[in-house]
């Protein structure tokens, strides 16, 4: 898996000056990390520009789904806004999908922010590459965490190590992952899962404490999405994907055992 430099350090610079700007002196001129709204009901576009402006955010909004294509040609965003139900064609499954078979748009956190609660929703939105899953009516303030949180999680990913486990390499600071000498594509958040798990091999992780760790303590999400992260990493990891055990009612463990 792998970001074009140029996008990865301009969201880095992003990130890395929305977390220190409160140490910062207020009169410098410092760039805001981009948030990307698809959404096509102007209330909820406007009360999210409001508190993402008062955050120290760059929103900018798309109606459809050719909009949202435009702006993000033109600019990257640091983080997706995503409402499933959108006019013309193109609903918020199918845009996830395409951005995340692109280099470019792949390593863009995703938030999709929807009507749609049930439980079969959640997970199809899950597996389809969004990391995480705001049910509609919201809580801004819970809104503006989850956002934090993931984009608190991205700049590290940047200046981190690379970690080898049998056949299995994963170097954070290119976002590359190689298995028995072939480049495999991870979401950012099955990234992110990996990572954590081969710098702490052969001890139990509960799910949890996965969710803190990962995802961020400022994450209200059910554990039951950290199922459907290992459930998906473990089929983009093919043989290797044997590595990650089930502890039957506890979590997971990763170790060095490879399928033949």
């Amino acid at each position: 898996m792998c970001v074009a430099p140029d996008d990865r350090s301009g969201v880095v610079r992003r990130v890395l000056a929305h977390i220190f700007a409160p140490f910062m002196n207020s009169s410098a001129s410092t760039p805001r990390p981009r948030v990307l709204i698809v959404e096509d009901q102007p209330d909820i576009v406007e009360l999210v520009m409001v508190h993402l402006r008062h955050e120290g955010f760059e929103p900018v909004a798309a109606s459809n789904g050719a909009e949202a294509q435009r702006l993000l040609d033109a600019v990257l965003p640091d983080l997706i806004l995503l409402d499933w139900m959108l006019p013309g064609g193109q609903d918020g499954l199918d845009l996830a999908r395409r951005w995340r078979s692109t280099p470019r748009a792949k390593q863009v956190p995703i938030i999709m922010l929807t009507a749609r609660s049930e439980e079969a929703d959640k997970i199809a939105g899950l597996d389809n590459g969004v990391d995480d899953y705001i049910t509609k009516p919201f809580s801004p303030a819970e809104l503006m965490a989850r956002i934090r949180a993931l984009l608190r999680r991205r700049a590290p990913e940047q200046l981190a190590d690379t970690v080898v486990v049998g056949e299995l390499s994963l170097d954070a600071a290119a976002v590359r992952v190689r298995y028995r000498d072939q480049n495999l594509s991870l979401g950012p958040t099955e990234f992110r899962l990996l990572h954590y798990l081969m710098k702490h091999p052969n001890r139990i992780h509960s799910r949890a404490q996965l969710l803190d760790k990962v995802w961020g303590d400022h994450v209200f999400i059910e554990e039951r999405t950290v199922d459907v992260h290992i459930k998906r990493l473990r089929a983009t990891l093919k043989g290797a994907g044997a590595m990650i055990e089930t502890v039957r009612g506890v979590g997971y463990r990763f170790g060095a055992k490879e399928e033949a």
